[in-house]
């Protein structure tokens, strides 16, 4: 067992005592800094709902996948510099016990080359590095990255197409956004989802807001999103076949007013659970009947 499995085996021993037949594993990274704060809040909701949880490296070598019955992917932030090798571990642990999400799933959601196939209305997004659209304001950014890693907001379109030739020129995907002033005033819409009902949303400010472009001061408030938004989500959703055990869907307003999908979070989104009430429950809810 891994040291870090072992830091959290006090819900292990609670659902054993109980009597608890699923075990599950809680898949994370070696998180010395303790970045992700919804570990023992899931933990502790699926102890409650009769399900033996503990949290595993996804890439601890002791792993024993098969062991569990299932395996929700959750915090594996460190990924998107090891990409191949994650998603070689997905499948691998997916042919071993029930991955959840599927691993098809996050392979394809690693990659944000992904909403160009969703048929539904995007955040405007140039895919090269040359001919550039001629925006006040542009956002470039690899499309396999996560949070505001390797990603700038400039207004020099100069700048933008030099950045975008780098990331081509080191293999990867480059993505050239317009930056949208309604991201500042209206926030990202961050839809969850768990067993593909919708649970909650929160408004979430700008990772590129002002000068604190690759820095994550992001700050989020629970929100009722509207009737366009719910409506968009569903949409986006309606894509994507097989079990979803949770999803992220990110929504902005472009400058006419319309949703437009910013980014779906269907590998190991941020669930901003203590914002909403209930939702670790709810959470736990949808696991459970996916497992029985």
């Amino acid at each position: 067992m891994s040291a870090l499995a072992g830091t959290v085996g006090t819900p292990v021993r609670e659902a054993e005592g109980r009597g608890m037949g699923s075990s599950v594993a809680y898949v994370t990274f070696a998180d010395p800094d303790g970045h992700d704060d919804e570990r023992e809040t899931v933990l502790a909701a699926w102890a409650e709902a009769g399900i033996a949880g503990r949290a595993v490296r996804w890439d601890d070598p002791e792993a024993d996948w098969g062991s569990f019955q299932a395996a929700v992917v959750r915090s594996t932030w460190d990924y998107v510099r090891r990409r191949a090798e994650f998603t070689a571990w997905a499948h691998r642990a997916a042919g071993l016990t029930r991955l959840l999400n599927p691993a098809p799933v996050i392979e394809r959601n690693t990659d944000k080359t992904y909403l160009r196939e969703l048929g539904v209305p995007v955040v405007p997004t140039h895919w090269t590095d040359t001919g550039l659209p001629l925006w006040d304001e542009y956002v470039v950014k690899p499309a396999i990255s996560a949070g505001a890693r390797d990603t700038i907001r400039t207004a020099d379109r100069e700048e933008a197409a030099r950045h975008a030739a780098a990331l081509r020129s080191g293999g990867r995907t480059p993505m050239i956004q317009p930056y949208l002033p309604m991201v500042e005033a209206e926030g990202e819409t961050s839809l969850v989802y768990f067993g593909r009902v919708f649970s909650h949303a929160v408004r979430r400010s700008a990772m590129l807001s002002g000068s604190a472009a690759g820095v994550d001061n992001v700050r989020a408030a629970l929100r009722d999103p509207a009737p366009d938004q719910l409506e968009l989500a569903g949409r986006v959703l309606a894509g994507i076949p097989g079990d979803l055990l949770y999803a992220r869907v990110d929504l902005v307003r472009l400058a006419g007013g319309e949703p437009a999908l910013m980014e779906l979070e269907l590998t190991e989104p941020y669930l901003y659970l203590r914002w909403a009430p209930g939702s670790a429950d709810r959470l736990a809810a949808a696991l459970k009947a996916l497992l029985t």
